[in-house]
């Protein structure tokens, strides 16, 4: 089905001839050098990169998008960023979404105070304002900014258009306030994986199954960690466009970097029927392009998937599950203790089995992934003339944007959906990350979206309260539908699938969507809800740093969302105190409390107080450092740090290093990040992203003091020293820090990337 090449390989026309000593011979035969610095130029990646790229150094990329993109969980707080820091005006057309935040119960008016804002920004910088149920970010993006060679940066991690011939990448919102700011993106040259698919898929198995394949097998080794993915081979040109994009968009849960595909006449019609033929053109790699490595995929062979509690990675073939289920639901269960971490919760899966089968208390098909015209087409297939019960499994469907609802309802897909007893909503991304259909306690909902981590449903485990997700494709959750909820492969439903033409309206846009790209009024007022609050001030880095360990993860993996809980917590992501009070509430409740406390310390020595008259067990510790160096409040700044083995995993969105920011935070300790987007993140919220990979020496807790540190940082140096300051004593270690941009060291010293582009206006009026 899947298989990962030990080595890279060169592809010429669609042969792949793999880099394993025997390449030189074989390319020789057909009259081309083996030379494999120069074959790495020829892939689609490398010439969108070079088009981006505003630096002569290839290997280290400084890169302006064309366009970019952003919901309202983020893109008040990037604005405000770029605001503070100078801007004045969208330079490049800038994508205003309201998709998260689009149900406004929580929270009183907020949610709806927050797209006000957004709306008034529009007008005053200059952006494109798309109002809520219009679309989900990435259909919106999709059908109006896509283009081939393009590349587009957005601030929701499922930032990926590949298929569409637009190299995209998800980040959090440092990176496009530096866009806003005319800035660049800063990255090594990343490596290019292929993504190699041959064969044809059988009808019933749909692009979540092919995604959660490739997930599963790319994963938990990190074989794309970080990279880019080239879809190429001769199985692309059998898939739909909408198909394509339904596996694109879940290369983010494989943690790569970003996506492309070679692009052919089925993406010229995609642009076509959407008016914009202009942004076709064809991309494909050049002969005996040179890719570091392959994933070799038999679309012939991929069965319908399912990924299990709480990855997307998790996965089986829904066959092997339901001829295992009980000693693979135990495994679940098992895994499940690990990832929840609570002994007062028991996460049970075994006692939905009834006579032998497995069943379901829910289904959603939704988002950027699951609501394409394509996937709703089929489930209405497979749902006509059926119903799925009047018991307690239930099933949503959500169109990803008002063309794609009006084509559906206008082709009677609908209907048969509507008849069947599914609800159909509009478009909202709320499925996705624990919003809308939250399960029962203890329910499993099975759902065609981007994730399944701890959460994502909405449950509290905080609070006593526990779901999980299986993430499917919709033509078997449709299956298990109209089983009453007993899980169903696809495989096993007697359909023709009927594949009505998409016929693309776009005057919902032209009626809704302010368009104001170009057209900036400074004279705007911006509208401030009670709830939008500006960032507060934050100190530049100082000479040394005393640390308290406030908290200690470890986890395998911790998630952004475990970082920043989503779902109800949303309503408050324009107010940085307001949403604090929420970081790692679901995974230590007891952080906030400990990094307020020394956090008084540090409030203290700003005010030029003793820092150990506001958090006493501090006397002692200081008294200890003194013995060994000269610290006082001018050099010595105080905060805290917390340890986690891998933590980032998941969503772009950067409140989950701001919020540790305005809690006093100073630095994170890992064995590795999960993503780069993660790690940036901290950067630009000026926070160190140290590296420690032994036995840990300090516990939660401890007090780590790291000695010149600012000085280290500026000498480029990769090595800090630190101390563990214990019972009077000092014990040392070494901390490590990646690779950091000329850039991005200067942001860490001057405390965020507020303070950066202060300091640079500063600078440029002297």
């Amino acid at each position: 089905m899947i298989e990962l090449y030990k080595s890279g390989a060169y592809l010429v026309g669609n042969e792949l001839i793999a880099d394993d000593g025997n390449a030189e011979p074989k390319l020789s035969a057909m009259g081309i050098r083996a030379d494999k610095e120069q074959a790495k130029k020829n892939t689609i990646a490398y010439d969108i990169l070079k088009a981006h790229n505003t630096n002569d150094n290839m290997d280290e990329l400084m890169i302006k998008f064309d366009c970019m993109a952003s919901h309202d969980i983020t893109y008040v707080g990037i604005i405000q960023t770029a605001r503070a820091s100078g801007m004045t005006s969208f330079p490049i057309p800038y994508v205003l979404t309201n998709c998260h935040n689009s149900l406004c119960a929580v929270g009183g008016t907020i949610n709806e105070d927050d797209h006000m804002f957004g709306l008034s920004a529009a007008k005053k910088y200059g952006g494109i304002y798309v109002p809520a149920h219009q679309a989900v970010i990435h259909q919106y993006m999709r059908e109006m900014m896509s283009g081939c060679g393009k590349m587009i940066l957005g601030s929701d991690s499922h930032t990926r258009y590949g298929a569409l011939g637009t190299m995209a990448i998800g980040e959090g919102g440092g990176e496009l306030a530096k866009q806003l700011l005319c800035q660049t993106y800063d990255v090594a040259m990343p490596e290019v994986i292929g993504i190699y698919l041959t064969g044809k898929p059988a009808p019933y198995v749909g692009p979540q199954d092919v995604a959660l394949a490739i997930i599963g097998a790319v994963f938990e080794n990190g074989y794309v960690k970080n990279k880019v993915m080239e879809f190429i081979g001769d199985g692309i040109e059998g898939l739909g466009v909408e198909y394509r994009n339904g596996i694109d968009v879940m290369t983010t849960e494989t943690t790569c970097l970003s996506s492309i595909w070679k692009t052919d006449d089925k993406v010229r019609e995609y642009y076509k029927a959407h008016g914009r033929e202009e942004d076709y053109k064809e991309l494909k790699p050049r002969d005996a392009a040179y890719y570091s490595g392959i994933v070799y995929v038999d679309l012939s062979k991929i069965k319908p998937m399912i990924a299990m509690p709480f990855h997307p990675s998790n996965t089986y073939t829904i066959d092997e599950l339901n001829a295992d289920l009980t000693d693979i639901l135990d495994e679940v269960e098992k895994k499940a203790v690990k990832t929840i971490d609570n002994p007062n919760i028991q996460f049970k899966l075994k006692d939905k089995i009834r006579n032998g089968k497995l069943y379901v208390d829910q289904g959603v098909i939704a988002g950027c992934a699951g609501g394409t015209y394509d996937n709703i087409c089929d489930v209405a297939d497979i749902l006509k003339g059926h119903t799925i019960g009047a018991d307690e499994f239930a099933l949503s469907v959500y169109p990803s944007s008002q063309p794609t609802f009006m084509s559906l309802v206008e082709n009677g897909a609908i209907f048969n959906i509507m008849q069947a007893g599914a609800t159909v909503r509009s478009a909202f991304c709320g499925p996705c990350f624990g919003a809308g259909d939250v399960p029962s306690n203890q329910g499993l909902s099975i759902r065609h979206s981007t994730r399944n981590f701890p959460n994502r449903e909405g449950s509290k485990p905080g609070n006593g309260q526990i779901a999980g997700v299986a993430l499917m494709d919709a033509r078997s959750i449709a299956a298990t539908a109209i089983n009453k909820g007993c899980l169903t492969s696809a495989e096993y439903i007697d359909v023709d699938f009927s594949k009505p033409k998409y016929f693309f309206n776009r005057s919902v846009y032209d009626n809704r969507v302010y368009n104001g790209f170009g057209k900036a009024d400074n004279s705007e007022e911006l509208k401030m809800g009670p709830n939008i609050t500006d960032w507060p001030k934050m100190s530049p880095l100082t000479d040394n740093l005393l640390l308290k360990v406030v908290s200690l993860i470890t986890d395998p993996v911790t998630t952004t969302d475990e970082l920043i809980p989503s779902g109800e917590t949303s309503s408050y992501r324009s107010n940085p105190l307001g949403l604090a009070e929420f970081t790692l509430s679901r995974k230590d409740p007891g952080y906030v409390p400990r990094a307020k406390e020394i956090q008084l310390a540090e409030k203290a020595r700003l005010a030029g107080k003793n820092p150990a008259s506001a958090y006493g067990e501090l006397g002692p510790v200081m008294e200890t450092i003194s013995g060994k160096y000269s610290i006082n409040n001018n050099n010595t700044g105080i905060g805290s740090v917390i340890f986690a083995v891998k933590p980032g995993d998941g969503s772009a969105r950067e409140q989950a290093a701001s919020c540790q920011k305005v809690l006093g935070g100073w630095a994170n300790i890992a064995n590795e990040y999960a993503t780069k987007r993660y790690r940036s993140n901290l950067i630009n919220w000026g926070m160190l992203p140290f590296l420690y990979n032994e036995d840990l020496p300090f516990e939660n807790g401890d007090y780590i003091f790291i000695p010149e540190v600012a000085k280290t940082i500026e000498e480029r140096r990769s090595e800090f020293k630190a101390y563990v300051v214990k019972n009077g004593d000092m014990k040392e270690f070494t901390l490590k820090i990646g690779d950091l941009t000329d850039n991005e060291r200067r942001i860490i010293l001057e405390g965020c990337l507020i303070n950066y582009n202060r300091m640079l206006k500063m600078h440029s009026q002297i």
